[in-house]
């Protein structure tokens, strides 16, 4: 049998200096807010060119955080792929907000684009695309939506680098997933 993800694999090149890391932390008895998690925002708003990041628990803590930091709240609606984790439409309801689930393009499963420019109404104000099974959401589209619309949605997704991947030159931000197979649930906020 294929595993789905090798974790072994992935992490033996950091081996060395992810142990040395998790003895730091044990040794401080720091496991939250310490100067490892310091060190960790730290280096991510240098990474992603902001003054500040900050980490939180899960992609969840992200998206909530991020709807709250733009106002969203009651009688607002957010768009929202169909096709995603709970989190994606269960943050949106946590604010007092309402989801718009959203189709999605069959051939990566991200937002349709043109679906979501047809669900958009005076209420919108955030869509949360989500980038899936290696598949980037299409965020300059996304994005350009966002600006024509009527209620000014703000959009966003994590840092993506030129090669695809998430990390330092990519042009996008918003909250980082570390789920293997979801490599961002995305809103304006989060990480970087």
């Amino acid at each position: 049998m294929i595993p789905f993800i090798d974790l072994a694999r992935q992490h033996a090149a950091l081996r060395a200096e992810l142990l040395a890391a998790m003895g730091r932390v044990l040794d401080s008895g720091q496991f939250v807010l310490g100067a490892e998690g310091r060190a960790l925002e730290d280096e991510l708003a240098v990474a992603c060119g902001v003054r500040h990041a900050v980490g939180v628990a899960s992609g969840t803590d992200a998206l909530r955080l991020a709807l709250t930091a733009l106002g969203v709240g009651p009688g607002a609606e957010v768009l929202t792929p169909a096709f995603s984790f709970v989190a994606s439409a269960s943050t949106v309801v946590m604010a007092g907000a309402t989801p718009v689930f959203v189709d999605i393009d069959p051939e990566t499963y991200t937002l349709d684009v043109a679906a979501a420019e047809r669900a958009v109404t005076p209420r919108t104000r955030a869509i949360i695309a989500v980038h899936l099974y290696g598949h980037p959401a299409p965020m300059d589209a996304v994005a350009a939506l966002a600006r024509r619309s009527r209620s000014r949605p703000r959009a966003a997704a994590r840092r993506r680098g030129p090669d695809g991947r998430s990390g330092p030159g990519a042009t996008w931000r918003a909250s980082r997933s570390t789920r293997p197979r979801t490599s961002a649930r995305a809103a304006t906020g989060g990480w970087c």
